[in-house]
């Protein structure tokens, strides 16, 4: 016997309800009343019984508010060869009060049941139960139901839906038989499966893709993925098409088609035969970009973000990434990007149709530090100011320990994808325990970063600053404050390895970047001593270096082990020729947790931190997840030098542990962290509230 499945399985169920049709669509003779048959004189007709059932009419009546319950055709268990002997029954008290089963009449109020299912190999019930879970009637009335007719009802439902996914799997000949028993405590469902055999293909056909030649057709084949013996499983077959559709818009077969697959299943053999028609085309070469609608930039800058160039080899995947690309600039709210083939399909051209969303934006943030006390920002936008994708970004910062004014233009996708063009004007004061600052600043440069939607392996970024600064400073001897200004000429340069598989929560691979700033300070300070004014100056050239390390490792499925290493040193310039806040500081929610923000080092006579030449610092942590909530315990440790290099001596150690919640936009996290060794003025709690990972 045969039978034909098109284009994956599908399950229909068909009802038929029907009314009025005893009048109305009789013949007009048929109505009329006939004569009463003499016999019929003497029977007594009984309102209240039941009709007899609609003959050709299945449909089973709904249970009515106010009905009685309606009782379920279900025997009482048989007592039949094969059940459980009297003294097995008592080895299964424990699970249950009693063994033997009632009649379904004798159960009142609400019915509780419990669902098993019996007749399934481990491999093939892990393979089906999330499935089944998913769908089961049974199992989303969570053990409760209102008689024992409706446990019935779902039973059967849940036998079929057993039935529709093993032959999703390969199992054509599936059955599946529900048993419910009535027990005292309660009902046992039992779906009883009988997969059969497992249906395998026994020939697989591609006719038409030989077109595209004999290598590419044999390359096309294996990413098909589907080969004769393999079983006849709906979710690969599919999904095979849909690979195929894709390998072939990835290799620039633009006009491609790919019709529906035909599955014969033959029952005799167990087998089945796919045929899967394919037409390849030409292979097709980019051509022109057209932009049409209300564009926010010239057309020619389409083609500075686009990854492709006319006369390049046609690829699906460039389409899809030059829309990602219009939409991740901001400028636009609606982007349609449409191969348009020419040519017979040789060339393709794309038309981009832009609309354009509003420019500027407000924004505003405000939080709160152990260590740097409040802060609030905020800050107006206009994305577009110098066209195209000339951001203009004013900003102002309010905080107990820092106030800022800024001014910065951002140029996205300068020349090229992925380069942006900086530059920035600031000014502002820091007032911290570690130092004063009043300064101004101006910089530029051009980087290439990451961003949530293109997590670059490789990025990088080349500045230059200039920089004139009022600082405090303090002999750490004898605690005499006093001022020094500093105008600094500083070209830093970054770059970074990421090889993780997320930019906010990685869960595996690592990360490796460095950074250098080669600086020149010019030095002028003033202070009295003995009652006159002692001036002072000096000029230092050196070099500021920092390298960071992490890696994460996955332990099972919901734990992360994750690490993390910082190596810095500052070169060429004694630590006391160095303006305090160029120098290296360490403590605080992204160092050394349980310190204070700043506070690990060398501090001075009023117990202050110095900072330093050198630090080093490690982080550990194991990430575990429940669901969309995680606890991470964690340990830190650092040490800073006023030496070039850290040493081995004096760490200070952090430990505590934390709390994610992780949102769809990336993890919240709370840190609570206590130092080990504890100095006079550290406090015994330090907590971090921030977004994503703490590295």
């Amino acid at each position: 016997m045969r039978s034909r499945w098109l284009g994956g399985t599908a399950r229909c169920a068909w009802v038929f309800f029907g009314a009025g049709l005893l009048f109305g669509a009789l013949p007009a003779h048929a109505q009329d009343t006939p004569p009463i048959d003499p016999e019929w004189d003497d029977i007594a007709i009984d309102p209240d019984a039941p009709l007899d059932p609609l003959p050709g009419i299945d449909v089973e009546w709904p249970d009515l508010p106010g009905e009685e319950p309606e009782e379920a055709t279900v025997a009482p268990e048989p007592d039949a060869p094969g059940e459980p002997a009297p003294d097995e029954e008592v080895a299964l008290e424990e699970e249950f009060a009693e063994e033997e089963f009632a009649p379904l009449a004798d159960f009142t109020g609400g019915r509780h049941y419990r669902l098993e299912i019996e007749g399934l190999d481990p491999a093939l019930s892990e393979e089906l139960r999330p499935s089944f879970d998913a769908l089961s009637t049974l199992e989303q009335g969570d053990g409760e139901a209102t008689n024992a007719a409706q446990v019935d009802r779902r039973a059967r439902a849940d036998a079929e839906i057993l039935s529709e996914l093993m032959r999703s799997r390969g199992y054509y000949a599936a059955i599946v038989t529900p048993e419910v028993r009535a027990r005292p405590d309660g009902l046992l469902v039992i779906l009883v499966a009988e997969p059969g055999p497992l249906y395998r293909f026994e020939t697989v056909e591609l006719p038409g893709l030989a077109e595209a030649g004999a290598r590419e057709a044999s390359e096309l084949r294996l990413l098909y993925g589907i080969e004769e013996g393999d079983a006849v499983v709906a979710e690969k077959v599919i999904a095979g098409r849909e690979a195929l559709v894709e390998a072939l818009g990835r290799r620039g077969y633009a006009t491609a088609e790919v019709g529906e697959q035909q599955v014969v299943i033959d029952h005799e053999s167990d087998s089945a035969r796919l045929v899967q028609p394919v037409t390849p085309g030409p292979v097709g070469h980019f051509g022109a970009i057209r932009v049409t609608g209300e564009p926010p930039f010239p057309s020619r800058h389409v083609g500075h973000i686009a990854r492709f160039e006319e006369g390049q080899r046609y690829d699906s995947e460039l389409v899809s990434d030059l829309r990602r690309a219009l939409i991740r600039t901001g400028l636009v709210s609606d982007v349609t990007v449409d191969p348009v083939p020419v040519d017979g399909g040789e060339t393709v051209d794309v038309e981009v149709t832009l609309a354009p969303a509003p420019y500027r934006t407000i924004a505003g943030e405000i939080g709160y530090g152990t260590g740097e006390g409040f802060r609030l920002e905020a800050s107006w936008q206009h994305r577009n100011f110098f066209n195209p994708e000339g951001a203009v970004t004013l900003r102002g910062v309010a905080g107990t320990q820092e106030q800022l004014v800024a001014a910065e233009l951002r140029r996205s996708n300068w020349k090229m994808r992925d380069r942006t063009l900086l530059a920035q004007v600031i000014a502002g004061s820091i007032d911290r325990d570690a130092y004063r600052s009043r300064y101004v600043g101006i910089g530029a440069g051009i980087e290439r970063l990451s961003n949530f939607l293109w997590q670059k392996p490789w990025t990088w970024s080349l500045e230059s600053e200039l920089i004139a600064t009022k600082e405090r400073d303090r002999f750490d001897e004898a605690g005499l404050l006093f001022e020094r200004s500093f105008f600094i000429a500083a070209v830093p340069a970054s770059l970074r390895y990421d090889g993780t598989d997320d930019l906010l929560d990685p869960q595996k691979g690592f990360r490796l970047g460095g950074r250098i700033s080669p600086e020149l300070s010019v030095e002028l300070a003033s202070f009295s001593l003995g009652g006159e004014t002692v001036e002072a100056g000096a000029r230092e050239t050196y070099l500021k270096a920092q390298i960071d390390a992490s890696a994460y490792h996955p332990v099972g499925e919901n734990t992360v082990i994750a690490g993390r290493v910082r190596l810095g040193t500052i070169v060429g310039a004694e630590f006391a020729n160095i303006a305090p806040s160029r120098r290296h500081y360490a403590g605080g929610g992204g160092s050394v947790r349980g310190y204070g923000y700043q506070r690990l080092g060398p501090r001075d006579a009023l117990n202050d931190p110095l900072g330093g030449r050198s630090l080093v610092e490690f982080s550990l942590e194991a990430r575990v997840r429940f669901g969309n909530f995680g606890v991470v315990p964690f340990i830190d440790g650092g040490r800073l030098s006023r030496d070039v290099w850290p040493g081995t001596d004096d760490w200070q150690f952090g430990v505590g542990i934390g709390a994610r919640y992780y949102s769809s936009f990336g993890p919240i996290r709370i840190d609570i962290g206590t130092p080990i060794n504890r100095q006079e003025g550290d406090s015994r709690i330090a907590v971090v509230v921030s977004l994503g990972q703490a590295f």
